[in-house]
């Protein structure tokens, strides 16, 4: 019988709803296990997820029987009710109705992944919009400034 196979990774990017930075250093390592879970359970395993305040990024290798918009919309939704209820304070929260995925290469899966484990690093000097606009021209993706955050 044929086999198959695929191996695709992906870096996905979202943001909090208007990138409000509500995601506190003690809710993300939870967050980002559940997220783990999540995808697990899609037959896309983690590689490594990171966040900051008002953005994740997930870098995950897709399973073949998967949708990209399938994972997305799982994902968001369940970490969305995961968030609210973890903190009285979070019960109105919202991640952005957009995302970015970016495919990744077998050989800078380890490069990018160390980009995502140093995401603090990153935004002590740049913003996620600077590094999300980096993200859409490295990658050759054209977007309409209007619609690109909410």
């Amino acid at each position: 019988m044929p086999q198959s196979l695929a191996n695709l990774y992906i870096h996905l990017i979202f943001s909090t709803k208007e990138r409000v930075p509500c995601l506190s250093a003690s809710v993300r390592p939870d967050l980002h296990a559940y997220m783990a879970t999540v995808l697990a359970n899609l037959h896309s395993p983690a590689v490594l997820i990171n966040s900051v305040a008002d953005h994740v990024h997930l870098l995950f290798n897709m399973g073949r029987t998967v949708t990209l918009a399938q994972v997305v919309e799982d994902v968001k939704k369940s970490s969305s009710k995961w968030i609210k209820t973890q903190n009285a304070a979070l019960a109105g929260f919202a991640w952005q109705a957009g995302y970015g995925a970016f495919s990744v290469s077998e050989s800078n899966v380890p490069k990018v992944a160390n980009y995502i484990r140093n995401q603090e690093e990153h935004h002590r000097v740049k913003t996620f919009q600077e590094e999300y606009r980096e993200f859409l021209a490295r990658h050759k993706m054209p977007f309409d400034e209007r619609y690109v955050w909410d």
